[in-house]
């Protein structure tokens, strides 16, 4: 369906304005709300079956998955090779289903425990201590310290970024575990942030330190690489760097691993990235961990901001050929490119066209050849949907690996030869299948189960396509209309938004039975829209850059008339 935000104005205008001579509206009841509320996303789960495949991997490629049914629920153990599926009778199965149902609980009495890094091999694990780094031995329970410097507001390994922070170490272990890639932060002189608890009795007060637009004085990063075996810690030989990362203003986002900084598998070299704070300049460079001396590879400078993916970082250490997998949107989309390694000069453009790299799943050294998630490479479909690719390293027999118009989540198995594939429409339930990464359908695993649901009378948003403000330029969002809507009769819109130059108002675009209030909105006699605006990523840098220093316009201008 196709609208433009001029005409959905038009629509919910005039009935404003027939209601200034019109009786009053019938005022909402309880009933009313209680109706809205069984469209809430906790009346409405449990009415789904047999959805959410999500596999753990195990060796051999085989995996297993659990689904609720209307009986409870089934574990299923799924053997590529054999391409074959049946009830899984394993120990984790078993314990999965023993725990299913379960609430989160309060957990044991005393401290919550301190969070640790464990190493490759599972020996050993870090952890923050009065501002140094320690490791315990997991048979043992012996704590060295690593570092004996740390002081507070100087301390290793801290992960604080200002408006995000936790008391987890931030660290990269090397694959022998021997090493560790981390840094000691200087936070001495900036500014603080303070928080006022309001409970029963005095307020406590929180207090840390939060840099801030505009400040002289920010965190910095002087980076390390410490031997756990020694212990000792070699300093880079480099000025401190930013707290900064090429994904968001935090070196992990959203929880996730520090994925700017990577090991060669034989552990004799690092790669970093070093970004700017204002995100216009990043460098590639590569430490010698023995020494401490460092190498610049490359620099990519931009006029407004550098990224290097959606959800993971797109850049991929190869040091066993000399090269690197570069991330950039230097041609409007989010390619991927070839440099060498020594040299630092581009080889080659591997992914080209219109549409954006997501996420570089997997690396096949052996036979030089990437996996991939793209958007927006498929014309005619939502241009958020996403799908698998492969591709050579050459930048030749580009494969589509999802064909069916949808949107697709991927779980690739740690050899990269198989994944599972679950996708869907906002309007249209999830299929999950298993496909190899030539693109070969092995199994159908799941279709889910939505008959309860429509049973209720629920039904899903509509897709919509509408014009930006410049009237070129398409738009996509949903729309949700009550259940009980009156053809002829005009309905007052809500613009559901969420602006910014983050993900926008819609995000996922798989399947799900509610996003938020937007249906249990709508029931109380609204339109409610979701609509992506411009500013937003996923689509081109262009796009993307709409309103870079001018934040105030982040709102969708709307033209209205009486």
């Amino acid at each position: 369906m196709t609208l433009s935000i001029a005409t959905a104005a038009a629509l919910a205008v005039p009935i404003v304005a027939e209601q200034r001579d019109a009786p009053a509206a019938r005022a909402l009841t309880a009933a009313d709300y209680a109706r809205a509320e069984k469209f809430m996303t906790w009346n409405t789960t449990p009415l789904l079956f047999r959805s959410g495949v999500r596999p753990t991997w195990l060796s051999g490629d085989r995996f297993w998955y659990r689904i609720t049914t209307p009986a409870g629920s089934e574990a299923i153990l799924v053997d590529p090779a054999k391409g074959t599926k049946e009830p899984c009778t394993l120990p984790p199965c078993a314990a999965s289903s023993a725990n299913a149902g379960r609430g989160g609980g309060r957990g044991g009495r005393g401290a919550a425990a301190v969070p640790t890094v464990a190493s490759p091999d599972g020996k050993r694990a870090v952890f923050i201590r009065d501002w140094n780094l320690w490791v315990r031995d997991v048979e043992s329970g012996k704590e060295i310290a690593l570092t004996t410097d740390g002081v507070k507001d100087f301390g290793y390994a801290t992960d604080n970024a200002g408006w995000a922070k936790s008391d987890r170490p931030i660290v990269v272990w090397s694959p022998d575990s021997k090493k560790i890639a981390t840094f000691q932060q200087d936070q001495r002189s900036v500014g603080e942030m303070y928080l006022v608890n309001t409970q029963v009795g005095h307020p406590r007060l929180q207090v840390w330190k939060y840099p801030l637009p505009g400040d002289d004085t920010v965190a910095m990063l002087h980076r390390v690489i410490i031997d756990a075996e020694s212990p000792k810690v070699v300093r880079l030989t480099m000025d401190p760097d930013q707290h900064r990362g090429t994904l968001c203003d935090n070196l992990v986002c959203r929880g996730g691993d520090w994925g700017d900084v990577q090991w060669a598998p034989d552990s004799s070299s690092v790669a970093f990235v070093s970004s700017a704070r204002d995100h216009r300049k990043t460098q590639l460079r590569v430490a010698n961990p023995a020494t401490g001396v460092v190498r610049d590879v490359l620099e990519e400078t931009v006029q407004t901001f550098f990224e290097s993916g959606n959800g993971r970082v797109n850049w991929k250490y190869l040091p066993a050929s000399n090269e690197v997998i570069w991330f950039s949107e230097r041609d409007n989309w989010g390619q991927l490119y070839l440099y060498d390694l020594q040299t630092g000069k581009l080889k080659h453009q591997i992914t080209n066209g219109e549409g954006n790299v997501t996420q570089l799943l997997h690396v096949d050294e052996k036979n030089r050849a990437l996996v991939f998630q793209a958007v927006g490479r498929e014309k005619g479909r939502d241009p958020y949907f996403t799908h698998l690719y492969r591709i050579g390293m050459d930048g030749r027999n580009a494969t589509l690996l999802t064909p069916e118009d949808a949107n697709h989540e991927i779980a690739l198995s740690s050899s990269g030869r198989y994944f599972v594939d679950s996708y869907s429409k906002p309007d249209v339930a999830p299929v999950a299948v298993l496909r190899d990464t030539d693109g070969k359908l092995i199994l159908e695993l799941e279709k889910a189960d939505i008959s309860k649901l429509l049973a209720t009378g629920w039904r899903p948003p509509q897709p919509i396509t509408v014009k930006a403000r410049d009237g070129v330029t398409d738009l996509y969002g949903l729309m949700y209309r009550p259940t009980a809507l009156v053809p002829g009769r005009k309905y007052p819109i809500v613009n559901h938004i969420y602006p910014g130059p983050q993900t926008g108002s819609v995000g996922s675009r798989s399947f799900s039975v509610a996003r938020g209030d937007a249906q249990a909105l709508a029931e109380l006699g609204f339109v409610v829209v979701e609509i992506d605006g411009m500013g937003t990523p996923w689509r081109s840098k262009k796009f993307h850059e709409t309103y870079y220093g001018d934040m105030g316009t982040t709102r969708c201008p709307i033209r209205s008339r009486e």
